[in-house]
This record gives structure tokens, C-alpha cells and sequence, in this order.
């Protein structure tokens, strides 16, 4: 058997749920799905995908990781449209990881930027080549 044939959902933890629907949908512009029994929302996106967010402040932000990607036609556009909305891009200046001045870094092919909800759990949205 192989996990390849199934949908999968990303589940992020979060330490206020409140704080992080406002991230979510304001900053994000997510819409969430169908309420959740506990202390938890589901985010659809395209496809069968989705984003779970659930409390759990022992675990949130806790990882270095970038925890969900979503792959865009339009990065610069993107970028642009949320930073409008508050989100903030990491900028990176180093030998191996160079970002502009609006927090995109050059693939070879593609390009990404990275950001950070209010814990602290890293996003990245990416343009493939």
C-alpha cells in the first residue's frame, strides 16, 4: 500500500485560535470550511486540499520547517497583494539563500518567498519554473 493515492492535509498548530483566524482569513484571505467539533478550522484550497489549524500551544511554532507551500502563477503579484494586507516576508542575505528587497528568492527554475503567521510557523508561496 502506498500513501501516494490519498489525499493528505497539512495541520498546523497555533496557541489562539482567534488570533490566527484573523491571520488566516484577513491577512491570508482563506475561507474556512465546515465548523470543527474541537478547537480546530479547516482552511479549503484548490483541489482536495486544505489547511488544518488547530490549538495546541505546547507545539506551535515550534518547528524551523516551512509547513505548507501553495503553488502560484503569479508570485510577485501575490507577494505584493499580501504584504498589502500585513503579511510580512522574510528577507535573507546570506551565501546560500539571497531574497529582494520584497522577500523573494530565485530558484533555478522558479522562485519563493517565505512567511510567518503570528506563532511564528513558516509558509511559503512559490512560483515553479
Amino acid at each position: 500500500m502506498s500513501l501516494g493515492g490519498y489525499s493528505v492535509r497539512t495541520s498546523i498548530a497555533v496557541s489562539d485560535l482567534v488570533e490566527a483566524k484573523r491571520f488566516y482569513e484577513q491577512k491570508l484571505g482563506l475561507t474556512p470550511g465546515d465548523d470543527q467539533p474541537d478547537e480546530s478550522v479547516v482552511y479549503p484550497c484548490q483541489g482536495d486540499t486544505s489547511l488544518h489549524v488547530y490549538v495546541s500551544p505546547a507545539h506551535a511554532g515550534k518547528s524551523a520547517a516551512t509547513l505548507a507551500t501553495w503553488y502560484v502563477t503569479e508570485l510577485e503579484q501575490v507577494v505584493d497583494e499580501l504584504s498589502a494586507r500585513g503579511v510580512r516576508f522574510e528577507r535573507f542575505d546570506d551565501a546560500s539563500l539571497k531574497t529582494d528587497a520584497k522577500g523573494i528568492h530565485e530558484l533555478a527554475p522558479g522562485r519563493v518567498a517565505w512567511f510567518r503567521d503570528p506563532d511564528g510557523n513558516t509558509f511559503a508561496v512559490e512560483q515553479p519554473g
